[in-house]
């Protein structure tokens, strides 16, 4: 079976589909407002306000106007026609209000029951860092009334108030949690609704509308953003920045002022990535260094981080937003790094900018008065990740003899014969006795010293231990991976060769090589962080050289990092594997997967921990 394809499918699956993923984020929501037992999701568009509403079961006396005829058990009961309730509801219960301030009518689009949607993305079940208590989980009964619900305006105000349900008092009557878009920009994070709060409306960059509260904004307030990567074997910028932005410096070439088609996608941004390419010089440990690898995507900013449009879509100007990637392969991990940022515009003075290394993140920002953004390496203990070949004990492979002690044991044995033969012949035994004594001697002292190491036959190799088995299969393991790390393609070459016999080598190599150009292409690379060998019991071969038939169970876990975040996976594999020694080292020969299957990245598995 294919090693690659199976036993590395975690390095390489990590990459391509790093963005939906479970993710840890440089940041956690500390409004713990995703949990609240009521959630809105508001969107301002072009001519109406779109709600989707989930009402928890416990609050439906609040939204009851949203009650379908066909839930009241009581058939008797009067109520007024969907209309007057939503009449009702609009003026009333959630209400929107212009900025001349008239109630914008409601339109029921969809009533149903649902489950909750499960917002994992937060911080929901966490702990706040400065207060050390949990934030609020999510209602127990995960089933919701949920409803959509159309506000329709004429022209473009320049503001719209949002009002939740209020008692006489103008106290909340429930608690709702909330987060509002214009069209597609998130103004805010996910925050509680409990009283009116206007937000003001910028139509010609939504990027730029806000709220009047300036407790209410969103934790990604600037759409122009660099991250700097430091790892080992390379360093990467990414740049994120809104496509309207870029007029400042290219001609777009658009055929519409308004929208981006999506025929006009792939051209765009080619002439983005070209002019990237020349910008914002990077410089490692005092060398100008090219370009060597880029890629770019268009990019959605929301209440889930930073994520890559999956297909594409027809894009508004005023919103749309590109990440380019720049790779630049480096010796080891450097010294110092340095970015001169050139991207400032007349509305951009301050550009938030974010190093990252082994360490974890180091933020910043540029301006044009301190534009150029450098790290330095400050990291006293950490030592990139290596590869070094597997050695075989020499009390398994190897036999040791002491040469002259066993030498001096033969004459000692003649010379005993010889002596018994003259005593029974009663001849003098002095010259036998002597070299008999002479040789013992020797071999006595000879025995520390001048000793001949020879490898064991195939039919004397010892048993395994379950525990060295373990530590062999860890130590493989992680050579393997590692070696994906590498950038340069030669250099994957010769760390695999470290772990893999010459045969399996070259079909690894042969298959890897347009998915090793792809993963360079992609910018992130996915490292394996930790290894968990679960079971490990081997079996002599019975043919075919000295080694093992190993049957193993492990886990891996990686990682890889984008914009600021890092998304986690994590596989469970169960395979028969051939170890062999080859030259007094470990190798894999051979591979056969029985069963692999994506976990919780989170989930113990009781095992030895190898932690990198």
């Amino acid at each position: 079976m294919n090693l690659f394809k199976h036993l590395f499918a975690l390095a390489l699956t990590v990459l391509l589909t790093a963005f939906p993923l479970t993710a840890w984020t440089d940041w956690i929501n500390q409004t713990g407002a995703e949990t609240s037992p009521n959630i809105a999701e508001i969107y301002v568009m072009d001519d109406h306000v779109k709600v989707r509403l989930e009402v928890n079961i416990g609050d439906l006396q609040s939204f009851e106007e949203l009650i379908p005829d066909d839930w009241i058990k009581d058939k008797d009961t009067h109520r007024p026609t969907l209309q007057q309730r939503i009449e009702e509801f609009a003026n009333n219960t959630l209400k929107f209000i212009d900025d001349n301030s008239r109630v914008l009518p409601a339109q029921l689009v969809r009533v149903e029951r649902r489950m909750r949607i499960n917002r994992k993305f937060t911080s929901a079940s966490m702990i706040y860092p400065y207060t050390l208590e949990h934030t609020a989980k999510a209602p127990t009964d995960q089933h919701v009334l949920y409803a959509e619900i159309i506000y329709p305006f004429d022209g473009k105000p320049e503001s719209i108030t949002m009002v939740p349900p209020l008692d006489q008092k103008g106290a909340a009557k429930v608690t709702l949690g909330f987060i509002a878009y214009h069209k597609t920009v998130p103004v805010i994070d996910f925050h509680v609704l409990d009283a009116p709060e206007k937000l003001n409306l910028d139509w010609s960059d939504p990027w730029q509308s806000s709220f009047d509260n300036l407790d209410l904004n969103r934790h990604h307030q600037s759409v122009l953003m660099s991250f700097l990567y430091i790892e080992p074997h390379e360093v990467r910028h990414e740049i994120l920045i809104q496509v309207r932005d870029m007029e400042n410096w290219i001609e777009l070439g658009l055929r519409d002022n308004e929208y981006i088609e999506i025929d006009e996608l792939d051209d765009l941004k080619q002439r983005i990535n070209a002019f990237l390419l020349e910008k914002n010089p990077v410089m490692i440990d005092g060398q100008s260094v090219e370009p060597m690898l880029i890629s770019s995507d268009y990019i959605n900013i929301g209440v889930t981080g930073i994520q890559v449009q999956a297909q594409p879509q027809r894009l508004e100007q005023s919103t749309a937003v590109i990440g380019v990637i720049i790779t630049y392969l480096a010796e080891g991990l450097p010294q110092q790094v340095s970015v001169a940022w050139e991207l400032f515009t007349d509305q951009v003075r301050r550009v938030p900018a974010t190093a990252i290394d082994p360490a974890g993140p180091l933020p910043t920002y540029l301006t044009p008065d301190d534009h150029v953004h450098t790290w330095t390496n400050f990291l006293e203990h950490y030592t990139p990740p290596a590869v070094a070949q597997v050695a075989v004990k020499d009390t398994l492979d190897k036999i040791t003899l002491p040469v002259v002690s066993i030498g001096a044991m033969i004459v000692a044995i003649a010379a005993g014969w010889w002596l018994w033969q003259l005593r029974r012949q009663q001849l003098p035994t002095m010259m036998p006795l002597l070299a008999l004594v002479t040789a013992m001697v020797i071999a006595i002292v000879a025995f520390p010293f001048m000793k001949l190491t020879i490898h064991r036959p195939a039919v004397m190799i010892g048993q395994l231990s379950t525990d060295e088995t373990r530590l062999i299969m860890q130590s493989l393991l992680k050579n393997v991976y590692r070696s994906f790390e590498f950038r340069d393609e030669s250099d994957v070459y010769n760390k695999l060769a470290l772990s893999v016999n010459r045969e399996l080598l070259e079909e690894i190599h042969l298959q890897n090589r347009k998915s090793l150009a792809v993963k360079k292409a992609g910018g992130a690379q996915a490292r394996v962080n930790e290894i968990d060998i679960l079971e490990a019991e081997a079996e002599m071969l019975t043919s075919g050289g000295k080694g093992f038939a190993v049957r193993a169970k492990w886990t891996a876990t990686g990682s890889v990092s984008h914009w600021g975040n890092v998304f986690a996976r994590k596989n469970y594999y169960d395979g028969l594997l051939n170890i062999q020694i080859e030259n007094g080292h470990w190798k894999i020969t051979d591979l056969d997967l029985l069963e692999e299957k994506r976990i919780d990245p989170y989930s113990y598995t009781g095992s030895a921990r190898d932690s990198r």
